[in-house]
């Protein structure tokens, strides 16, 4: 199947929800999707640098808030 998007006409926003539409449809069988052997080394890594207060982190909705306030860049008072 061939699927062409309009991409050139899309809104950041739009695209972004299309972005999380594909991850809510594809996160549903984690057991189909085969991480690579490099997140692993990342998770443990990242895990490390919490475990000895060197990174923190913050939920989903606050990260996703952060990078579309980020794209759409300074807004007007």
């Amino acid at each position: 199947m061939t699927l062409d998007l309009p991409l050139a006409q899309m809104s950041v926003d739009d695209k972004l929800q299309a972005m999380e539409l594909l991850w809510a449809d594809l996160s549903k069988n984690p057991a189909q999707l085969a991480s690579p052997a490099w997140h692993t080394d990342m998770l443990r890594n990242r895990r490390e640098q919490l475990l000895q207060g060197q990174a923190s982190f913050q939920g989903w909705d606050a990260a996703i808030g952060e990078l579309r306030a980020e794209l759409r860049g300074p807004q007007a008072p």
